[in-house]
């Protein structure tokens, strides 16, 4: 059933049309590819932290988030909680050593640490873990509308997909560094008020909320023990750590934004910024879907709604219109931020990782052009993905973006850990790391994945007792530390390679010690 207001449809076009507006409205300015890809190290501090807010948040904490809350605990929140403890410790020489190190793709400071195969296999490993979560948010976003318009999912991820791409194509990253901020703004004004509305929807207000949540085992981050065969804890905390380490550290949606800072320090209170706004954002959607589940005991919910669309139907079916319009206006620009910064960002790394390489020595026009075609084609790929998301399983749309994410981050924390730490890691070494890996990898899917229907179900490969029987999330831990111990035990049996030193926190800490020294004697 249609269940939007023609106010609605209003809101939600008119928003759409602004987005558009600010695709063409910067068009003019991207003359050049650090226009385009790094807004010319021009952005405020505030924006660039309420972007990388708005590109980590995206659809998916939206209506994910709520998902979870809703069908279960908060334990896959946990993974979020782990972030600020990891950057804290990362931030104040991570970015300037990409700012000073890099000139626009994070992985050519894997080349410079452990040559070409390094830099394409940890490029590659981006570009797959990102046309996953692209597919994911095209697929949740397109679903829960067109489950409240009732217009044909397909039509719906193809007219959002035409506007992401305008926006990424035209506007470059400028154009959607501006639109994270409205996002950011709007993304915490609707999450609050929803919440609201919520907890004092239910009988009893929040004290009855907290209370039915907690006696139907719908609070906490549990189970806590050290099974690591299913989702615990402590999976997801140690999880959580190499999220953190890889996303703030190696992913290039985030790096490029440091690069679109004015100075160092502007970079790290971005960076700081984006990393204590996520987590209260995080948790807000998730307690969200707690209110969802305590409402839902009073009020029985319709059959057939899954848990990712239940916050969806609660926005369509209490809300007055023009607050339903607003709020659907706000996932879709949670989609177009996220989106447009994964296009752009999907680009910056073909044309500086691939396209350089093979046709090195052109002209600064001809690479831009090159990356808006990418942005072209990145975008209707996406819309495809998403469109074979729609086939997806039972499984929490969360859970199969932790575990896809998981899959495809194939050790980098690792690789870029080696590259901090260690000077005595080499090229050979770390490339034997990525290999053994690669097959680690492999036997852990193979032997872990089923496939089938029903009872019929079989694995992929069954070595019996030799099976990988662990938590998919733990495949990405043990991923990175393959890398990391195979990586270094072996770069010993190599000669010790030359080391630029500011590419080690080592050598960055001296030159901090020796600024320092110069400071204090002017």
């Amino acid at each position: 059933m249609n269940h939007l207001h023609i106010i609605d449809y209003i809101i939600i076009f008119s928003f759409i049309s602004i987005v558009l507006y600010l695709g063409f409205s910067f068009a003019h300015k991207q003359k050049s590819t650090s226009s385009y890809f790094l807004a010319k190290g021009k952005m405020p501090s505030w924006a660039i932290g309420l972007s990388i807010l708005a590109t980590l948040i995206s659809s998916i904490t939206f209506l994910a988030y709520p998902g979870e809350g809703f069908s279960s605990n908060w334990i896959l929140l946990v993974q979020g909680l782990m972030v600020p403890i990891v950057l804290l410790s990362l931030i104040w020489f991570v970015v300037p050593l990409f700012r000073h190190a890099i000139g626009l793709s994070t992985y050519e400071y894997f080349e410079k640490r452990f040559g070409l195969f390094a830099r394409y296999y940890s490029s590659t490993s981006f570009v797959l873990s990102h046309f996953s979560k692209m597919g994911t948010v095209f697929f949740l976003v397109s679903l829960a509308l067109s489950n409240m318009t009732g217009v044909n999912t397909l039509i719906i991820l193809f007219i959002i997909g035409i506007a992401i791409i305008v926006l990424a194509l035209l506007g470059g990253i400028e154009a959607v560094i501006w639109l994270d901020v409205l996002q950011g703004f709007m993304l915490f004004a609707c999450g609050i008020a929803c919440l609201a509305i919520i907890l004092f929807s239910v009988n009893g207000g929040p004290a009855e909320v907290w209370k039915i949540a907690s006696e139907n085992k719908h609070t906490g981050f549990g189970p806590y023990n050290f099974n690591f065969t299913k989702l615990s804890f402590w999976v997801m905390a140690i999880n959580g750590i190499f999220y953190a380490i890889q996303k703030y550290g190696t992913d290039q949606t985030i790096v490029q934004r440091y690069l679109t800072a004015k100075s160092d320090r502007s970079a790290i209170k971005a960076a700081l910024m984006g990393v204590f706004l996520i987590v209260p954002v995080w948790a807000l959607f998730m307690f969200i879907g707690t209110g969802l589940f305590v409402f839902y005991q009073q009020n029985p919910l319709p059959a057939g709604i899954r848990a990712d669309a239940v916050f969806p139907h609660f926005i369509v079916s209490q809300l007055p219109p023009g607050v339903v319009g607003l709020i659907l206006s706000s996932l879709v620009s949670a989609a177009i931020c996220s989106l447009g910064a994964d296009l752009n960002c999907i680009a910056a790394v073909g044309v500086e990782d691939y396209y350089k390489k093979i046709r090195p020595g052109r002209t600064d026009e001809e690479y831009l052009k090159v990356g808006k075609w990418l942005v072209f084609i990145a975008g209707f790929l996406a819309v495809a993905i998403g469109a074979l998301y729609l086939l997806a399983g039972d499984e929490g749309v969360l859970g199969i973006v932790f575990t896809l994410y998981a899959i495809f981050s194939g050790g980098i924390a690792g690789i870029f850990l080696l590259g901090l730490f260690s000077s005595r890691a080499n090229k050979q070494g770390v490339t034997i790391g990525i290999i053994a890996c690669i097959i680690f990898t492999a036997y852990a899917l193979l032997t872990s994945t089923k496939i089938g229907l029903g009872n019929e179900k079989r694995l992929l490969l069954d070595l019996g007792n030799y099976n990988f029987k662990q938590h998919k999330l733990m495949l990405g831990v043990y991923s990175h530390l393959v890398v990391v111990v195979i990586g270094y035990v072996t770069s010993l049996f190599f000669p010790k390679q030359e080391v630029d030193r500011n590419l080690l926190i080592s050598g960055w800490k001296e030159l901090r010690k020796k600024s320092q020294v110069i400071y204090s004697a002017e």
